[in-house]
């Protein structure tokens, strides 16, 4: 079985995500558990782990809530059940029975929700519940854990009996208490309680006068606890019963151990059931503490994290109250390893963590803060070689470590690994250390592996830039501060901007000059190149940033200019009708205005109510609404139309084309201007309205339509 290295867990901190994620644990053994997690690389395992996750994050923001899972540690009840004529007392058989209580529970559940939940459904696809445990152990204790009184009929009976001596005991007290207290022998206190009895508070001068047992004295011996005579014959006897009830609750918990004895291993699954359970809601409650998803897992080996987010930076950021900021990067096929270049203090090393943190995260069932567009993989092996490895038990420096490293690497390599390597070549002479880190590289390339280093080599990156399934990336860098963007790059080399980042750190000019001639000018103008092309690419962005700025602005702008064009049309309109209907007004007023005149001139009434008919007449007709005519006849007049046009306008269509082909097409002859001037009678193009001209003036006419006025060019307009 493969497994993942201790080496990789520590180099990416995985354990420090699970003793965060093991905080949300409900159980001590849930915890313990959750520590000792490890990833899986079989696809199957992974697969379930994933889904029984996601699924109780999904119940999370359902009506339907998983039941309780808790339990207290039972270790060493299951140790002492599984000893030979053994007896657990209550506590134990308490902490005991709420596991099949739990279990059964987790099956009455999911068995009615098992559509939302079937992957934590198919858990207790082996386990069969339990009814006759509870059953036993709640007919022998109640819910706080004591024993009842119907446990067993000789039980019965002898609470009964003490429940009566214990009435005859507390009226004898109550006699004795109430006679001396009269008698004035008792302190202020009157009684008290010695050894689980109670006892009078007698004055140290009168204890020779109460007859009983003297049980002590107060510290000061000013007052005797004496237990009453009257009552010592029934505290014995109480005492007697005492331990017959306490022989008897013995008795009946054996037998009741006897019957439990035979689920030990029940007792068992159930624990590991419930612990896992624990773990799973653990692990739920960490995903929505760093709002985690479940990615789309693929078959082929691909791996895309869009917008991913390292998870420990994630949480350490959020309490500082500081951004934290994603990464996007992917390999596949033909582009299985990136050499991620660039100043130090820029991100790179976090990009390659977070990469392998969230591989082991998916890999041990968690979800990842990534977003949902994001494809992950599984690898057989995960390899990694991160930060100074020094070892001083062993007597090796950190280029040594790193070899023997880098041996395990070459035995392990294969195309199901995934190998991250930071500062990849370094801790020798950088040429002979870069030399035997390409030759590293191109054999890992050769075995079909995955993988991204970080690397200020040179000629890694030229390799990178030479292969087909390699590439190169930076992270990027503000041209102008030298301060990192936390954004990376693929496609291109980054620089380490050594000599600019020395300047702005003060270096006198003269000893950065001076470096400058002791290197090679090939690696000088190499380095200068992709500096150039990184500050070009800054500024490139930032320019693309503002133009994608402006262009919203005058998006935003445009669309408030159509916003008011058409308000204004609309309210245009609304007054051209407004114009149109005031004119029939006034016409039908001079209309009735000439019958008013002619009325009082002839005095014809029957003339007069016959106008006055005509006109009302006239308008109701113009109001009406066209005749309707039968839904079938017009269906049919509709289709006869239709086929009418259509022949027309084959015809013409043809028509036109032998027209074309004897004649070319005439030019249009331009319009005839017309000249207009003041009080013409006017109308705008498809318009029904007329206005007359108060004045015109650059090309441009007012027209008054009595109500308003508006200006218009003088081509939109026609003579009445």
């Amino acid at each position: 079985m493969s497994r993942i290295s201790s080496k990789t867990i520590q180099d990416l901190e995985f354990n420090v995500v699970l003793e965060q994620a093991a905080a949300y644990c409900t159980t001590t053994d849930g915890k313990k558990n959750m520590l000792l997690l490890e990833p899986l690389t079989y696809r199957k395992a992974v697969k379930e782990a994933l889904s029984h996750t996601h699924e109780y994050v999904e119940s999370f923001s359902s009506e339907y809530r998983i039941p309780n899972h808790g339990f207290e540690p039972i270790e060493k009840e299951l140790q002492l059940l599984g000893i030979e004529n053994s007896t657990l007392d209550k506590e134990s058989i308490r902490k005991l029975v709420v596991l099949p209580k739990s279990v059964n529970e987790h099956i009455k559940f999911f068995k009615k929700q098992q559509l939302l939940f079937p992957s934590l459904f198919y858990r207790l696809d082996s386990i069969d519940r339990n009814d006759y445990i509870p059953e036993t152990v709640d007919a022998v204790l109640d819910r706080f854990g004591e024993v009842k009184d119907d446990a067993s009929l000789d039980l019965k009976v002898l609470r009964h009996e003490m429940n009566s001596v214990k009435g005859q005991l507390n009226g004898s007290f109550g006699q004795a208490l109430s006679h001396y207290s009269q008698l004035d022998y008792l302190d202020e206190i009157r009684e008290s309680v010695v050894e689980n009895r109670r006892v009078l508070a007698v004055k140290s001068m009168y204890r020779r006068k109460v007859k009983g047992k003297v049980m002590g004295s107060s510290r000061t011996g000013s007052i005797s606890y004496i237990e009453p005579e009257r009552v010592l014959t029934l505290s014995r006897k109480l005492a007697e019963l005492e331990v017959e009830e306490k022989e008897e609750i013995n008795r009946i918990l054996k037998v009741l151990t006897e019957s439990l004895r035979p689920f030990l291993e029940d007792f068992k699954i159930y624990r590991d059931y419930l612990i896992h359970t624990d773990i799973i809601a653990a692990r739920a409650r960490y995903a929505r503490s760093i709002n985690a998803i479940l990615p789309m897992m693929v078959e082929n080996r691909e791996l895309e994290l869009v917008d991913a987010y390292h998870p420990l930076l994630l949480v350490a950021n959020r309490a500082r109250d500081e951004k934290t900021y994603p990464q996007t990067i992917g390999l596949k096929e033909d582009n299985r390893i990136i050499v991620i270049s660039g100043p130090n203090a820029g991100g790179k090393s976090i990009t390659l963590k977070t990469i392998g943190l969230l591989q082991l995260m998916i890999q041990s069932g968690f979800l990842i803060p990534v977003h949902e567009k994001s494809r992950v993989c599984l690898f057989k092996h995960v390899l990694t070689d991160i930060g100074d490895n020094q070892s001083i038990d062993n007597h090796l420096s950190t280029y040594s470590y790193r070899l023997k490293n880098m041996r395990g690497f070459l035995k392990k390599a294969d195309e199901k690994t995934l190998f991250l390597i930071d500062e990849f070549g370094t801790g020798s002479d950088p040429e002979l250390g870069g030399a035997l880190a390409e030759s590293m590289l191109e054999e890992l390339y050769s075995r079909k592996s995955y993988g991204i280093i970080t690397t200020h080599y040179t000629n890694l990156k030229m390799l990178a830039n030479e292969m087909p399934e390699m590439t190169n990336a930076n992270m990027l860098f503000d041209a102008q501060s030298l301060e990192p963007i936390y954004q990376l790059q693929l496609g291109e080399a980054g620089s380490s901007f050594t000599f600019e980042v020395a300047q702005k750190n003060g270096i006198p000019y003269s000893l950065i000059n001076k470096a400058k001639k002791k290197v090679e000018r090939g690696k000088i103008r190499f380095d200068k190149s992709i500096a150039a092309l990184q500050k070009e690419r800054s500024n490139l962005r930032k320019n693309n940033e503002s133009l994608r700025e402006r262009e919203i602005k005058a998006t935003q702008k445009v669309n408030k200019l159509d916003d008011t064009q058409d308000r204004v049309q609309q309210k245009l309109l609304d007054f051209q009708e407004m114009y149109d209907s005031y004119q029939r007004y006034i016409q039908l007023g001079k209309k009735f205005d000439g019958l008013a005149s002619d009325f009082s001139k002839n005095k014809k009434k029957k003339q007069l109510v016959d106008e006055l008919m005509k006109m009302v007449i006239t308008e109701n007709v113009k109001r009406l609404p066209p005749p309707k005519k039968t839904e079938a006849k017009k269906h049919k007049q509709e289709q006869g139309k239709k086929k009418q046009v259509e022949n027309e306008v084959i015809q013409k269509v043809a028509k036109i084309r032998q027209e074309k082909k004897k004649n070319p097409a005439p030019v249009e002859q331009p319009k005839p201007k017309v000249n207009f001037k003041k009080d013409d009678r006017v109308r705008l193009l498809n318009s029904r309205s007329i206005g007359t001209i108060d004045k015109i003036e650059k090309g441009k006419a007012t027209i008054n339509y009595g109500m308003f006025t508006t200006i218009v060019a003088i081509d939109q307009l026609e003579k009445v």
